[in-house]
């Protein structure tokens, strides 16, 4: 999208005065000697959220996954401090809720697809009140079934979001919208925990669940008041209806979605590692310190790729991420592990981002909200195997082997799924060939 003339013309003029005191520009377009701007790598930002309707869609949804970011911590403690539960049984209701949610997130898309967004809001935000109110009375046996329909019926913050910025944001600025959709996601992840255990710690585990459920009803109200759309104007003209999912679930996304399930192993399963190594140093107290230093090379490495005008395949950078994880166990404090995750933490945000970009890209827009449920239930699955895969390493082999644990296995889905792909086309060729010379 072109800039304005007046905007134009002011740059025009800046760049053509005369300086200002010290040989630089003081206007709000700052640069440094020889025209560098100060602010240039935030224009693309800027020009995202200047697109209508896109910045309140990034607020809303932002906001809505503080409290979705905190409710398996809450549940836990939940299980734990109010009805005498072990860790154990609150990992089982942890999983349940995981479950539901990886079956609910495709289901939820088609829904959407087929009936509108608003249809799937008013669903999705009553299931989520009904659970959420209900969990604060019920014992924990009662519990295990409800948080499964409550998984089914999770408001779907990350589909939405990222279907709508498909819908909004033009193709070739869509690297910069899921960028600053995963950097978002990044902050949401490090402030509804803590803001979770807080409320469930010095309150009480049922006022975190009625604030939770309370949150989430208004982040749904405020959605369905909203209403983004799911498609272009463009993609609304044609009035295509969605076609049969063989045509859509080619290989091609089937490897995209194993390389996301194989990014979201590395990440729970750095988040248990992490852990456990400043547990065995002794150096517990800095596990806020070393967390939150993965979320800012994260959010630096997001910021940097969404400035690139061309950036790594989603695919290379999946494999750089699992990969660059493997040696982190080598740092024994707290400092080392902080520095050790740079390069793999610098690869997190973009990960997401560009297998949300691709996903968008594979799928015909009528099929884009199961596609990008398809992509949620991907992130959820490898989270659900990450976390107990390096624990059970963690247990038998020490902390160091978590880590290099859930890199391979990370790396090891996406290529089992780029093998996978290129067999499949090779026995097609194969069969095709041997048809043409039959006789």
């Amino acid at each position: 999208m072109g800039r304005c003339s007046s905007a134009a013309a002011s740059r025009t003029r800046a760049d053509g005065g005369p300086p200002a005191a010290g040989g630089m520009s003081r206007g709000p377009d700052s640069r440094y000697p020889g025209g560098l701007s100060v602010l240039g790598p935030l224009d693309p930002y800027r020009r995202i959220l200047a697109l209508p309707r896109v910045r309140s869609l990034v607020l809303v949804t932002s906001l809505a996954r503080i409290p979705a970011a905190a409710s398996s911590v809450v549940l836990t403690l939940h299980v734990v401090l109010s009805l005498g539960g072990g860790f154990a049984a609150a990992g089982v209701l942890a999983a349940v809720l995981t479950i539901g949610g990886a079956l609910g997130a495709p289901l939820m898309g088609r829904i959407t697809d087929r009936h509108g967004l608003r249809r799937t809001l008013v669903l999705t935000g009553a299931g989520q009140g009904v659970f959420w109110l209900l969990a604060v009375f019920l014992p924990y046996p009662a519990l295990l079934p409800l948080a499964f329909l409550g998984g089914l019926l999770t408001l779907p913050l990350f589909s939405v979001s990222r279907q709508s910025l498909a819908a909004l944001v033009p193709e070739d600025r869509r690297r910069t919208a899921y960028s600053l959709d995963s950097m978002a996601v990044e902050v949401s992840f490090a402030l509804g925990p803590a803001a979770g255990v807080v409320m469930a710690t010095t309150v009480s585990t049922r006022a975190a669940l009625l604030t939770i459920g309370a949150s989430m009803l208004a982040a749904g109200t405020l959605l369905y008041l909203l209403n983004p759309p799911i498609r272009s104007e463009a993609e609304q003209a044609e009035g295509a209806a969605a076609p049969p999912r063989r045509e859509w679930v080619t290989d091609r996304l089937m490897v995209v979605l194993l390389a996301t399930s194989g990014a979201t192993v590395v990440l729970a399963g750095t988040d248990v590692s992490v852990v456990a190594t400043l547990r065995q140093a002794g150096e517990l107290s800095w596990t806020g310190v070393v967390i939150a230093s993965w979320c800012a090379w994260s959010l630096i490495g997001g910021f940097v790729h969404g400035s690139l005008r061309r950036a790594l395949p989603a695919l290379v950078l999946s494999e750089l991420l699992c990969l660059l994880t493997i040696p982190v166990g080598l740092a024994g404090h707290w400092w080392m592990l902080a520095l050790a995750l740079i390069p793999a933490g610098a690869m997190c945000a973009p990960t997401l981002a560009s297998t949300a970009e691709l996903v968008s890209r594979l799928v015909p827009a009528s099929a884009r909200g199961e596609a990008m449920g398809f992509h949620t239930s991907a992130l959820t699955a490898g989270i659900a195997l990450g976390a107990p895969l390096a624990g059970t390493v963690v247990d038998h082999l020490g902390p160091g082997m978590g880590f290099a644990a859930a890199g391979a296995t990370g790396a090891a889905l996406g290529g089992l799924g780029l093998l996978a792909v290129r067999t499949g086309a090779r026995v097609r060729r194969l069969r095709a060939a041997g048809q043409r010379a039959a006789p």
